[in-house]
């Protein structure tokens, strides 16, 4: 009995630190509504097209804080402001005429037939199902290095597994059909088989940065002697594993993998997480890039807040790099609601400067704070 008082009190003890160190719902509302609304003001002058990846992500977000912001204050205008870009755009995935496959093509489809599962609408669902029934009619087999073009026409780079595989999961779901969820599995292990690095538990890139690539313009090793793990190519993976996760149910095939490999890049991202709360664009070596990185961080604080709140991921853990999280990307969001340190568009890490900002950094700051609103509700303490 004696151990025992101790060691009660020493978990009251983190019990409290934990409780004091809660945003309320209020506070995260706020400033998911001062970063959503800025980015609805500046979206002219986006120079992305409407149906763009880059977008597509910014609505995935969005279409978060917009269920939140109807649950919880009866606003539906952030829902109707992706509902109007959808029908401006005839719900079309992106065109790219020269690869109908690519990735990127599909994600603002996710969004598409997101809306299309809350309000039906054959418009909704035609357009993306026809393009994925042609690429199924015909797949591309081509190899996934990316020293050729050619690969693009596969998931051959690890963004694409937030970009595409849940909108093949989320038309098994909608239609039954195996076809597609049998053609997500196999392009998803192939990606994974291929760029996964076990021991480390993170995803190279792309073929060129494989340390053993041909010696070209892209860098094998960081300053530090590391291999090249992007912040950003990995917060892509696990934001898209989280999103995979959420549109699969309990009892499809092969869920397992999917939370297996969610939890490997879970244990090891909680631990590269830096001590001013950001994980870097380097992950391996923040100091050669030691500015903060919203949309890495916004991603991976959005992964690992929705693992703890399913059950996946140990709150004791993992709930305190959450917290330490959330609060390095409210000190980078700007006085009129601009979320800062987004690293531009690229493929490697790359310096960042507080003015830089970009939608899918956004996107990722709104899944996270959905996703923390729902961590700090009393019923989940």
């Amino acid at each position: 009995m004696k151990r025992l008082i101790p060691m009660l009190a020493l978990c009251a003890t983190a019990t409290m630190a934990l409780a004091q160190a809660l945003p309320s719902q209020a506070e995260i509302r706020g400033m998911m509504r001062k970063v959503a609304d800025w980015q609805i003001l500046h979206q002219p002058q986006v120079r992305h097209a409407p149906t763009d990846w880059t977008n597509g992500a910014l609505y995935i977000g969005m279409l978060d804080w917009g269920e939140l912001a109807e649950a919880t204050e009866k606003d539906t205008s952030y829902t109707r402001w992706i509902e109007g870009i959808g029908n401006g755009c005839r719900w079309q995935p992106h065109p790219r005429a020269n690869n109908p496959s690519h990735a990127d093509n599909f994600t603002a489809c996710q969004a598409w037939l997101r809306l299309y599962q809350r309000f039906g609408g054959a418009k909704r669902l035609e357009p993306t199902q026809k393009r994925v029934d042609s690429i199924l009619a015909k797949p591309p087999t081509v190899s996934l290095d990316l020293h050729s073009w050619k690969a693009l026409e596969r998931w051959s780079w690890c963004d694409a597994l937030y970009m595409a595989p849940q909108v093949y999961a989320q038309l098994w779901v909608i239609t039954k059909d195996a076809k597609y969820l049998d053609f997500m599995h196999k392009e998803f292990k192939a990606t994974t088989d291929y760029l996964y690095d076990k021991e480390e538990a993170l995803f190279y890139r792309d073929s060129r940065y494989f340390p053993d690539a041909p010696n070209d313009k892209f860098p094998h090793r960081e300053a530090n002697g590391a291999k090249v793990f992007w912040g950003r190519g990995n917060g892509w993976v696990i934001g898209g594993l989280a999103n995979l996760l959420r549109v699969l149910p309990k009892d499809a095939p092969n869920r397992a993998y999917y939370e297996d490999l969610y939890r490997q890049m879970s244990a090891r991202l909680v631990k590269l997480q830096n001590p001013d709360g950001y994980w870097h664009a380097s992950l391996l070596d923040p100091a050669s890039y030691p500015s903060p990185e919203t949309s890495a961080s916004g991603f991976i604080v959005y992964a690992l807040a929705w693992g703890i709140n399913e059950g996946y991921l140990d709150r004791a853990t993992y709930q305190p790099a959450v917290l330490k999280g959330w609060k390095a990307l409210c000190d980078a969001v700007q006085a009129d609601g601009k979320l800062g340190y987004v690293q531009p568009i690229g493929q490697d890490p790359r310096k960042v400067t507080k003015d830089m900002t970009e939608v899918y950094g956004v996107g990722a700051f709104l899944q996270a704070g959905a996703q923390l609103h729902r961590l700090v509700a009393p019923q989940a303490k």
